[in-house]
């Protein structure tokens, strides 16, 4: 059989309109690829075949009575393991929801399905999205395509290599602190973090309700550009979704503006990165962009501001996971509640989710709420204002990614404070709630590099453009 190339999804969902490919064909080509290659590189936890092939079957079942199917038509896709997948085990890579299946889809994934998509499985995480490099999974850490010794990134790092190996050609991330852009960067392919409230979180497994996205990772912009477009939208299920979404359908013109913090490139950014990115930058210059250097002051205290507003909404979202209601359930013995509690939070969560919950209950106990929450709402605060004047003479934010080229696995996992740092660059969109998006500045043969773009409120289209233009100029 011909090998089928699933790097392309516009490609693949043309040849299956056009019955050159069935969406069996591709749906059995991307799970031979899984089969080939996640024992290595680990970045699915749930491979899910069998209701796969059966979904596929049933679309081409539709194809041929002509019947009018999704713009996702038959093509493959991996959803992050922290999004609730109906009757699909859904983990967030911790052994404390092992064995939980959901009884209903999130938003995004039912939009999936109504698009014409397949879920072929669940990808691995950072244990309930809480890290950078997926090295805190309780599956295994998952490995970079690009270099097997390296981290894939994280917390979306499943998805991220999974899209990068090959395996899929589109795949759901979620996005707190970069989870997404991330392992987009360190893997080489594209990412977005969509504006706040812009895509449904109902189903989303909460980390940090204020901060986290989800957003879409592919191969290339026009694929992340068509998978944005098919989860985006309001949604009555979720509070925090955007009833009236203005988005921009005008292009930007000759002579757009960016900025170019100088806050971006300091802070033990490797000269490697910052080349690459300038090399970005240029390429826009040369499309007509004008680009100008700027300082965002607030930047400085952006990374504390996060962690502390991070932790402290995950202390609080992770008290419902008590081994009784679902997941990880002990044996009898426990002679009263406070006691199994305790014992199978203990068991069921892994070291990095501890060490976030108790510094969490810390920072909203009596005494010091005010001294570290409230002063991290306020530095909240202070950023956006600083973005929007930004974006008052703006209309892009430029600047790298990820400080890093991709790491090797362990080396920074023993040092927390080390691991944080490498987020320096990516939280403040979750802070302000800005779209930002990771496209590749490295060539063929050297390690990824991702340039960041960020944009005023709901200006996605804008994003895509300007990333097209990095793409197309830097390809190769």
């Amino acid at each position: 059989m011909t090998s089928i190339d699933l790097r392309s999804a516009k490609r693949l969902v043309e040849a299956i309109r056009l019955e050159e490919l069935s969406a069996v064909e591709v749906v059995e080509a991307s799970l031979r690829r899984i089969e080939e290659v996640n024992k290595d590189i680990n970045a699915f936890i749930t491979v899910n075949a069998q209701q796969a092939l059966a979904a596929a079957e049933k679309l081409d079942e539709k194809l041929k009575r002509g019947e009018i199917v999704g713009p996702l038509c038959g093509l493959p896709i991996a959803v992050k393991d922290v999004i609730s997948t109906a009757g699909l085990e859904t983990t967030c890579g911790s052994k404390i929801l092992k064995g939980y299946i959901p009884p209903y889809d999130a938003t995004v994934v039912a939009r999936l399905k109504e698009a014409g998509a397949i879920i072929v499985g669940k990808t691995n995480t950072d244990e309930f999205a809480m890290g950078s490099t997926t090295e805190f999974s309780a599956f295994g850490p998952t490995r970079n395509p690009v270099d097997r010794s390296r981290v894939a990134g994280g917390s979306s790092g499943g998805s991220g290599a999974a899209v990068a190996a090959g395996m899929v050609p589109l795949a759901l991330g979620s996005d707190t602190g970069g989870s997404v852009r991330c392992p987009a960067a360190f893997c080489g392919v594209v990412g977005l973090k969509p504006t706040y409230g812009s895509v449904s979180r109902y189903g989303l497994i909460s980390y940090a309700n204020s901060l986290e996205q989800i957003g879409p990772i592919a191969a290339n912009v026009d694929d992340c550009a068509l998978l944005y477009r098919c989860i985006s939208g309001w949604d009555p299920m979720d509070s925090t979704s955007y009833r009236t979404q203005l988005k921009e359908e005008a292009c930007v013109k000759d002579g757009a503006k960016i900025a170019v913090p100088r806050e971006f490139f300091s802070g033990g950014v490797e000269d490697v990165v910052a080349k690459r990115v300038w090399l970005g930058v240029e390429a826009l210059r040369e499309r007509g962009y004008v680009a100008e250097e700027v300082s965002l002051r607030s930047l400085e205290y952006a990374l504390p501001a996060y962690y502390i507003i991070a932790m402290a909404e995950a202390s609080s979202n992770l008290a419902r996971f008590d081994g009784i209601r679902y997941g990880l359930f002990l044996k009898s013995g426990y002679r009263d509640w406070n006691t199994y509690f305790s014992k199978c939070r203990a068991e069921g969560f892994g070291p990095e989710v501890k060490r976030r919950v108790m510094l969490g209950a810390y920072i909203l106990s009596a005494g010091y709420y005010g001294a570290y929450y409230l002063k991290a709402q306020k530095i909240r605060s202070l950023l956006k204002t600083e973005f929007q004047q930004i974006f008052s003479r703006y209309d892009l934010i430029v600047g790298p990614t990820m400080p890093t080229t991709p790491f090797k696995i362990g080396e920074k996992v023993e040092d927390p404070l080390l691991m944080y740092l490498i987020d320096i660059n990516t939280v403040p969109p979750n802070l302000t709630g800005h779209p930002a998006i990771s496209v590749p500045v490295h060539r063929e043969g050297e390690l990824p590099v991702g340039l960041q773009l960020i944009a005023p409120y709901f200006c996605e289209e804008r994003l895509f453009q300007a990333a097209k233009m990095v793409e197309e100029c830097l390809r190769g």
